[in-house]
């Protein structure tokens, strides 16, 4: 298993030249990237349905996991698996039933990813544990890139790491929202092994290549 991996958000693309941009990432290293997914009522912005992920598949060859921001995702996992998804990532606050959810999406193929907003307790994930293939902790508030990272869910990573140790998970555990080379350690030092960046990568000054670069060198210090 790659000790850490790291997935560039598409939110925070230039989707005039998402193409381009999506090809520059793999080529600098990428291991996954990330497709967020708002439905304008569970968050308040409305981003990308199943057909802009079958445009990245058609483009790129690394995973694509859909973080599925929605209210009933369950109608929506077989479109998006058919579209190309790797891995559908849900939420615990929108699946009353998470462990049917997750297997689910187990059968539809799919890696089965379990999250939870950051008001939500770590412990709401308790019964998905066992069935989830990775856990991801939000470090903003769901909605928009660009936010600033809030320190607060450091302890909340370090947390759930507990419980997956505990529940001898080999569940891999995600952080998304404003990770940086500036924060990126600080959440891998909790116990974090994979992580969603989207404007430091897309927006790096000196490009995305730099800016997935400048996150390895940190993850390797």
């Amino acid at each position: 298993m790659k000790p850490y991996i790291i997935s560039p958000s598409i939110l925070s693309a230039d989707f005039t030249r998402l193409g381009e941009q999506i090809a520059e990432a793999e080529s600098a290293g990428a291991d996954r990237l990330h497709v967020d997914v708002m439905d304008g009522h569970f968050v308040p912005n409305l981003t990308m349905g199943p057909f802009i992920l079958e445009a990245c598949r058609r483009v790129t060859k690394l995973p694509l996991e859909a973080h599925l921001m929605i209210e009933h995702p369950e109608h929506l996992l077989a479109a998006f698996a058919q579209a190309g998804a790797s891995g559908l990532i849900v939420h615990v606050e929108t699946c009353p039933d998470i462990t049917g959810t997750l297997k689910t999406i187990k059968l539809l193929g799919c890696s089965a990813g379990v999250t939870l907003n950051p008001a939500t307790p770590a412990g709401d994930l308790e019964p998905a544990l066992n069935l989830a293939d990775q856990v991801l902790v939000l470090t903003v508030h769901p909605g928009y890139s660009g936010q600033e990272f809030m320190p607060e869910m450091i302890s909340k990573v370090a947390e759930i790491r507990c419980m997956l140790n505990q529940a001898h998970s080999l569940a891999r555990l995600e952080v998304d929202g404003g990770i940086s080379a500036a924060t990126i350690s600080r959440l891998r030092d909790a116990g974090a092994d994979t992580f969603v960046s989207g404007s430091f990568i897309f927006h790096h000054p000196e490009g995305i290549v730099a800016g997935i670069r400048s996150l390895r060198e940190v993850l390797a210090s």
